[in-house]
C-alpha cells in the first residue's frame, strides 16, 4: 500500500486495486471506502505512521458496494466502534443480502471489470446509517452526501463545500486522464451523474480509482464531462 498525502487534512490509501481516503478533523478521523477485505492492517499502519489512533476512526462513509470499496470496513468497525455509513440503494448489497448488479460492459472494459473480481469478496458488513442523498455529514466542516447513481443505483460523492474538495468514488476515474468510470450499471446515469459532479465546481478531486486532482480541478472536470 502507499500512503500519500493529498492535502494536509486528507491523505490517500493507494492499494493493489483501488483505494481509500482519510479525513483528519483535529484528533477525529474518517475513512471513505476501506480498500478489499486484506486492507485492515494496511490501514491501520498507515494512520499511525500519520501520528493518529486508529480508535478516532468515527465513521466509514462507503461510496457503493463492491469489494474493492468496502472489504476491510467490518474489521474496522467491530476493532474501533466506528458506525458505517452508505446509500441505501447499495446496503443490502454491502449486507450480502442481494447480489452485486451486473454492470453493462463495453468491449475494453471487460478485462479492467475482470482483473476488479481479483480481490477477495468482501464480507457481509452492517450499514449502520442508511443515506439518501442531500444530508450534511460531521466531518469536513459539513460533508454533503451527493447520490451519484450509474456506477452503482446507490453511488454516492462526498462534497465537502468549504474545503472544495470532492470525493467521486467510482463515478470518475483518473487513469491517464480524467473520465468517467468502468463497469457501470447504467452509463447513460452515469454520465448524468459525471456532469452534475463536474458543476460543483471542486479545487480538489479524490477518485476510486487514479491520482487525485490538486490543480485546475474544476477545469479539469467540466472539460471531460462535457466529453472535451
Amino acid at each position: 500500500m502507499d500512503l500519500v498525502e493529498v492535502r494536509p487534512q486528507v491523505h490517500m490509501f493507494r492499494f493493489r486495486i483501488g483505494q481509500a481516503y482519510l479525513w483528519r478533523d483535529g484528533a477525529d478521523l474518517t475513512l471513505i471506502d476501506a480498500g478489499d477485505i486484506t486492507s485492515a492492517a494496511a490501514i491501520e499502519d498507515g494512520v499511525r505512521s500519520l501520528g493518529h489512533d486508529p480508535a478516532r476512526i468515527r465513521r466509514i462513509v462507503l461510496t457503493h458496494g463492491h469489494r474493492d470499496h468496502y472489504g476491510a470496513a467490518r474489521e474496522l468497525a467491530d476493532r474501533y466502534g466506528a458506525g458505517i455509513l452508505a446509500h441505501a440503494l447499495d446496503a443490502p448489497v454491502i449486507r450480502r443480502e442481494r447480489p452485486v448488479p451486473e454492470p453493462d460492459l463495453l468491449d475494453w472494459e471487460r478485462p479492467l471489470y475482470a482483473h476488479g473480481l481479483t480481490c477477495p469478496e468482501a464480507p457481509p458488513t452492517q450499514v449502520d446509517r442508511e443515506l439518501t442523498g442531500g444530508e450534511v455529514l460531521p466531518f469536513g466542516d459539513g460533508a454533503r452526501v451527493v447520490h451519484a447513481p450509474g456506477h452503482t443505483p446507490g453511488s454516492i460523492a462526498l462534497h465537502l463545500p468549504r474545503h472544495g474538495v470532492l470525493f467521486t468514488g467510482d463515478a470518475v476515474a483518473s487513469v491517464e486522464r480524467v473520465m468517467l468510470g468502468v463497469s457501470n450499471v447504467d452509463r447513460a446515469e452515469a454520465a448524468a451523474t459525471f456532469r452534475r459532479l463536474a458543476a460543483l465546481v471542486p479545487r480538489t478531486v479524490c477518485f476510486g480509482h487514479g491520482d487525485p486532482l490538486t490543480e485546475d480541478a474544476a477545469a479539469m472536470m467540466e472539460a471531460a464531462a462535457s466529453g472535451g
